[in-house]
């Protein structure tokens, strides 16, 4: 336990502290901040990092293992609906729970001033994250071609893009970039991993990876067709 959480401190510091170091040279050259203010962010960089490092041991040590425990079990219920439905729901749950659409929910709310609700955008988002999980772990399950369901999904998302509110264009695609993160992609990676080591003749490495590609696309889609229905 102890080597997990030195190792992963050592991976956050060394992300964390080029950005410090960066703010720290801007301060003694640029901004100026009050002392106060910046010792303030000296002390929440170091909360950042002890955070972090506690939540990747925690994505290492529980939600990789049981989504691939929870991954290889499915097929072994011979029901198609259950894996796709464990899928759903896991998009769903992860997305919820992910840092960076909350911030984003958050700072939707607050620049529309409320106009675009944190709960509306944030349960939006999940469910598009959701629906894109099932149809990429059909995917895996069916043996569909990845090239069509992309070719497909990023052609719907062109077409909605003409169609939709110029202002919240950007959203959308922001949706998109932000939904697969600490949270949702080691746990949708780790079921895809599972559930395709188990099936026959699918293989981990082709069709275990490419979901998150599959399930950006839903946030996407989902707050552009909010777009056309609410403006």
């Amino acid at each position: 336990m102890m080597n997990l959480l030195r190792e992963k401190f050592i991976e956050v510091a060394r992300s964390v502290a080029p950005i410090v170091a960066f703010a720290c040279v801007l301060q003694v050259t640029l901004v100026h901040m009050p002392l106060g203010a910046f010792l303030q962010f000296l002390g929440g960089s170091v909360l950042l990092a002890l955070g972090l490092t506690l939540f990747l041991a925690g994505i290492e040590l529980g939600i990789l293992p049981i989504g691939k425990a929870v991954g290889a079990s499915l097929p072994k219920r011979g029901s198609v609906m259950l894996i796709l439905g464990v899928a759903f729901v896991l998009g769903f749950a992860t997305t919820v729970a992910e840092p960076d659409v909350i911030v984003l929910a958050q700072q939707v709310d607050e620049a529309t001033d409320g106009g675009i609700a944190n709960r509306l955008i944030h349960y939006v988002i999940a469910a598009g994250v959701a629906v894109f999980t099932a149809l990429a772990m059909a995917r895996v399950i069916f043996g569909f071609s990845m090239i069509v369901v992309l070719s497909v999904g990023y052609g719907l998302m062109l077409a909605l893009a003409f169609l939709a509110p110029a202002d919240l264009i950007p959203l959308a695609f922001d949706s998109g970039g932000v939904t697969t993160g600490a949270v949702a992609g080691p746990a949708i990676i780790a079921l895809a991993v599972g559930v395709s080591a188990v099936l026959a003749g699918r293989s981990a490495i082709s069709d275990g990876f490419g979901l998150l590609g599959i399930a950006s696309i839903g946030p996407v889609l989902a707050v552009l067709v909010l777009a056309l229905v609410l403006w």
